[in-house]
């Protein structure tokens, strides 16, 4: 076989990075889980209407389609393709299995998501999301969208992270400042104002008067409502000042001032007022989020979201929620290409039990399996060689500690093979420190 090339945009982590990451999803998941969140897991497939009837998708869809068509199968595999985010498989989940559920509805998900994009740093084709949504029947109540900032912000203090700031800002503070000041395809100038940070104000202006028909005057208004950013609910005045009126504006002044109080009374400096957040996907209809990691910002959102009201809907049936998803990948992806986090070791395993000779491997097994058995990470030496090559193999492993067993009725002895120190233990009752029992991830 041909050495392989690589395919871009596909990550596969080394095993120590595969560790980092098993500690961010399992300190993600606890935050989740304490807030009251239930684990979820949808198919990785949609059928193509669903996947494409919101939002600038369709070129970042994969289809899935059979190499070789059995006319005699079942029919539909050609319209189904692999799912892009988690919110649009969640609702659909919702709207199949609202019988079953109790609402308001507060699940978890962590899962591989597929987009057809450019592959770059920080951007892949598959990659990792974990998802919090709070979903309820007909109506959802204003402060759940309060609460997602908090999860977000607890579950990303848990990690050895640089800081982050979440930018928040309201649909309905964009639509209805469009529609008081005479455009009447708000939707359309969201588009082109979420291209802000890609493009900058003076194409948004073209783009603006190109979609949705905004003149000169009402293009420099949509600017300079997008100028506006405030760490507290001073953003409110700012709005106020520019002298658009519409009830939908101040719908969205009053919700948004009370997520950004909600955040500075728990967690001060983690939410920002930024009103040029828009989020390019068509379903937000509130509030909407975006994070970015102190130091990192010009590689964009790490954590993005918002609240949607007509997603999950079927006939006189209505399922609105509010969602906020970690880009998993994207944040690992970052960090690890900046050698900023690391792990104390590339293995698990604490202990290497040593194999004075090969009939002697059943000693060394028991031994291994006393210490298992009383939770320690442990592995057995792959040959009876001489102890020094044995200890050099826990070296390059990164074992911190060998076991040796004892000869004819000696006690068995544990070296820590980075001090030197070696003391006399029983498998039954030895315990490494705590902070050697599994490996510690950190800044890098």
């Amino acid at each position: 076989m041909s050495k392989p090339t690589p395919i871009s945009g596909f990550p596969e982590w080394t095993p120590a990075q595969r560790m980092i990451e098993q500690f961010v999803l399992d300190r993600i998941r606890a935050t989740f889980e304490l807030y009251g969140f239930a684990p979820l897991e949808t198919r990785s497939v949609e059928p193509l209407d669903q996947l494409l009837r919101k939002g600038e998708t369709s070129k970042e869809v994969y289809l899935l389609r059979r190499l070789q068509a059995d006319a005699e199968g079942p029919a539909g595999d050609d319209a189904l393709g692999l799912h892009f985010d988690l919110t649009v498989p969640f609702a659909r989940y919702v709207l199949e299995n609202a019988g079953k559920l109790q609402f308001p509805f507060r699940r978890y998900q962590i899962q591989k998501v597929w987009r057809g994009e450019r592959p770059q740093e920080g951007r892949y084709r598959e990659f990792l999301q974990a998802d919090i949504d709070i979903v309820d029947r007909d109506t959802l109540p204003a402060h759940f969208e309060a609460e997602m900032p908090l999860v977000i912000g607890d579950a990303l203090r848990s990690l050895p992270i640089p800081p982050v700031r979440i930018q928040v800002n309201n649909r309905k503070i964009c639509e209805g400042f469009y529609l008081g000041i005479g455009l009447t395809d708000p939707e359309a100038a969201l588009r082109a104002v979420d291209k802000l940070d890609k493009i900058g104000p003076a194409k948004v202006a073209e783009l603006l008067a190109e979609t949705a028909g905004a003149s000169e005057a009402q293009a420099r208004a949509c600017l300079s409502l997008a100028e506006i950013s405030a760490p507290d609910a001073s953003f409110a005045d700012a709005v106020r000042a520019l002298g658009v009126s519409h009830p939908l504006l101040d719908e969205g002044v009053a919700e948004l001032v009370a997520v950004v109080e909600t955040a500075a009374a728990h967690s001060p400096g983690l939410c920002v007022a930024d009103l040029r957040i828009a989020r390019g996907l068509d379903y937000y209809t509130g509030t909407v989020y975006e994070t970015s990691l102190v130091g990192y910002e010009r590689f964009g959102s790490i954590c993005s979201g918002g609240r949607y009201d007509n997603l999950a809907s079927s006939g006189a049936a209505r399922f609105p929620g509010v969602g906020i998803s970690i880009g998993v990948t994207r944040l690992l992806g970052l960090l690890f290409g900046a050698d900023a986090l690391s792990v104390s070791r590339s293995v698990p395993t604490c202990v290497l039990v040593a194999v004075t000779a090969e009939e002697q491997r059943a000693a060394s097994n028991a031994v291994a399996d006393a210490l298992r058995s009383r939770g320690v990470p442990t592995e057995v030496s792959p040959s009876a060689a001489k102890f020094g090559k044995q200890i050099r193999y826990a070296e390059r492993r990164g074992i911190p500690y060998v076991w040796f067993p004892g000869a004819e009725g000696a006690a068995d002895e544990v070296k820590d093979i980075r001090s030197g120190e070696q003391v006399a233990a029983a498998a039954g009752e030895w315990t490494p420190p705590r902070a050697d029992l599994r490996p510690l991830v950190g800044e890098g």
